[in-house]
């Protein structure tokens, strides 16, 4: 399967999309090893309608104007991460949950650092929203895209949440 990949300059910094024609299969910030790993079996093009949609979308995003994507997306990874992403992607805009919480919901109370594992490998931030989860402790954890952009995008979607006083 051919994919191709954008480099995008975004609010939030430079992020790389990489996609087929028909699924988004990753979105990765300038210094995340994953990105170069999957970048480089990519072939470089702006033809894809999906990359085109989710530059749009993200762009939408950072911008408060979205806070649900739409981009069909394709995920590799073992059967243990599949089941934390989509854990991940039903965590609601604006929340937060924890490593341990997110392990609970997989029935396996001690599997927290194996949840901070998964998060960490899920290829499609912002989309399937790692940067939702947090330390039990309150703290930030940590995220592939640094600290600083998580931060940012908590207090982006909490400052919508405060605007809007619901989910669009």
């Amino acid at each position: 399967m051919m994919k191709v990949q954008r480099k995008i300059n975004s609010a939030v910094g430079v992020i790389y999309l990489v996609a087929s024609e028909k699924y988004l299969h990753g979105i990765f910030w300038k210094d995340q090893k994953i990105q170069k790993e999957e970048a480089a079996s990519s072939a470089h093009s702006s033809a894809s309608k999906i990359l085109d949609k989710t530059e749009c979308q993200i762009g939408e995003y950072l911008a408060g104007k979205r806070q649900e994507f739409n981009i069909p997306i394709q995920m590799d990874g073992t059967a243990f991460q599949k089941r934390v992403w989509a854990r991940l992607a039903q965590i609601p805009y604006g929340e937060t949950r924890s490593y341990k919480d997110i392990a609970k919901e997989l029935k396996d109370a001690n599997a927290s650092r194996a949840v901070g594992t998964a998060n960490g490998r899920n290829p499609i931030s912002l989309i399937v929203p790692c940067h939702r989860v947090i330390s039990s402790d309150g703290t930030m954890g940590g995220y592939a895209g640094g600290l600083s952009i998580k931060e940012m995008l908590l207090n982006l979607e909490k400052t919508n949440m405060k605007k809007t006083g619901k989910l669009k």
